[in-house]
């Protein structure tokens, strides 16, 4: 059975601009909708004026920013005394969607066949690829779908 990328996409996700206020994709992250298959979304596709993907925020795009910058630097940041986040909290709080986003550099178009799909996921370490057609964005392919898609021909079952 040939699964594509049409059979696996959410047509539920959320979109934010690049220049909304990251406070607001932090909010709206938070209170992640649960999607028709359950799962919470833990990201948010970010859009460009036009209406054209520009990118992905995430919770890990966000935690990252909140971090001290000076730990990309650091092997290892053993030892250190950190007791004081809301400092690195109040330097985040003025920053744009654009500052925090990852920018999208792939995605896959609808009647893309999940295998190379797969792979690109796993190697790249990908939790979510935007759908597109036409250069519009029509879902996104979540890894957690893709697993459950893939155990249910392997069960025979649907879950």
């Amino acid at each position: 059975m040939k699964i594509t990328a049409k059979d696996v996409m959410s047509k539920e996700f959320e979109t934010i601009s690049l220049d909304a206020p990251v406070m607001e994709a932090v909010e709206r992250i938070l209170k992640g909708k649960v999607r028709e298959s359950g799962f919470r979304t833990i990201s948010l596709m970010v859009t460009d004026s036009m209406g054209r993907l520009a990118g992905v925020i995430s919770m890990l795009d966000i935690l990252y920013h909140v971090r001290p910058p000076f730990f990309n630097y650091m092997a290892d940041n053993a030892g250190m005394d950190m007791d004081d986040v809301s400092l690195y909290i109040d330097r985040f709080k003025g920053l744009s969607v654009k500052h925090v986003m990852t920018i999208q550099t792939s995605g896959a178009y609808p009647e893309e066949n999940i295998l190379p799909l797969i792979d690109q996921m796993v190697r790249k370490k990908v939790r979510r690829l935007p759908v597109l057609e036409d250069g519009i964005l029509v879902g996104v392919v979540y890894i957690t779908e893709v697993y459950r898609k893939i155990c249910q021909e392997w069960l025979g079952a649907e879950l």
